[in-house]
């Protein structure tokens, strides 16, 4: 049977669960959702402008060699960042087809608590990642767009990393909603939305074959999502970042945040985020971002923004 049979096969049982048919994207979500009340840092969120001033407040170096940062979440005082160590060849050049997934816990002081590996063979390359106060969601994806990727929910708390189902292209960012009890996904470049329906059991409802055509266009294009946060209700906090080239010029990278109405797929806020690492000149949101509302309202932004030798950048808006 040929590799992509297999592949096939597997995606129609996710692991330890029976696969339950629905239609995916096709079926709005209930006019309760519309209703919700607005979550208290999405509304922070919203006040931000490209005006906004920013403070840093400190740089805790983190100990140890991060490689390619992708996602990030704060739990308690630690920070649990995903990460591609990407494969080299004899002559020193980069593989893409070999490399290493990783999801680092990281000390408040920047030390290594823990490793845990992340996806098989050529699916290694982590996603965007997301806590929905008791799973850590997480993808693979092999490192190239159009390809595949394998889901998986991890329990920080028992440290066990459960393999959910198989899809049909790279998820570069994953996020579940509590409110509705669905996951959202984007593709590479974050050019599509994805979106799976669980049941009550925390299984997700496969349809019997992954059909392509399944995702959601995104119409926003001045940044491609790198990391995403749920903020409850129907709405989901990307940052990212796009370099922008023009012939014979210096390429300008700007980075950004935007929250998306997951019903509509659609922006409602939008703001470029105009901070740069003060070693490496790296706009901050290229890599993973966390953001928290402390309790007398001020908002608290995590940044990761260099490979390799970081450094975990907290500021204040």
């Amino acid at each position: 049977m040929s590799d992509r049979r297999q592949f096939i096969k597997r995606t129609l049982i996710p692991a330890g669960a029976l696969c339950l048919p629905s239609v995916l994207n096709a079926r709005p979500l209930p006019v309760e959702t519309s209703r919700m009340t607005e979550n208290p840092l999405s509304a922070r969120l919203k006040t931000l402008t490209r005006n906004t001033t920013w403070t840093l407040i400190t740089g805790i170096k983190v100990g140890f060699k991060t490689f390619h940062c992708q996602g990030m979440v704060k739990i308690g005082d630690e920070f649990w960042v995903s990460s591609v160590e990407m494969g080299i060849t004899v002559d020193g050049q980069v593989d893409r087809t070999t490399g290493k997934g990783h999801l680092f816990r990281i000390g408040s002081a920047g030390r290594l608590l823990d490793d845990i590996s992340i996806g098989e063979g050529s699916i290694y390359h982590p996603s965007g990642i997301d806590f929905d106060g008791q799973y850590i969601w997480i993808a693979a994806a092999e490192y190239r767009p159009d390809s595949r990727a394998i889901i998986y929910r991890f329990d920080p708390s028992k440290k066990e990393l459960k393999e959910m189902f198989r899809w049909e292209d790279h998820i570069g960012a994953i996020a579940r909603n509590k409110d509705t009890n669905t996951l959202h996904g984007i593709s590479w470049g974050s050019r599509k939305f994805y979106k799976w329906e669980m049941d009550d059991s925390g299984n997700v409802r496969m349809p019997l074959a992954p059909p392509k055509d399944t995702g959601r266009l995104n119409h926003s294009f001045y940044i491609d999502y790198q990391d995403n946060q749920c903020l409850g209700g129907q709405e989901m906090l990307y940052t990212g970042l796009s370099v922008y080239r023009r012939s014979g010029s210096q390429a300008m990278v700007l980075g950004g945040l935007e929250i998306v109405d997951l019903e509509k797929g659609l922006a409602v806020h939008q703001v470029p985020v105009q901070l740069w690492s003060p070693v490496t000149g790296t706009v901050m949101t290229q890599n993973p971002s966390f953001f928290e509302l402390m309790p007398d309202n001020r908002l608290r932004a995590y940044f990761m923004p260099e490979d390799n030798d970081s450094t975990l950048y907290i500021y204040e808006a």
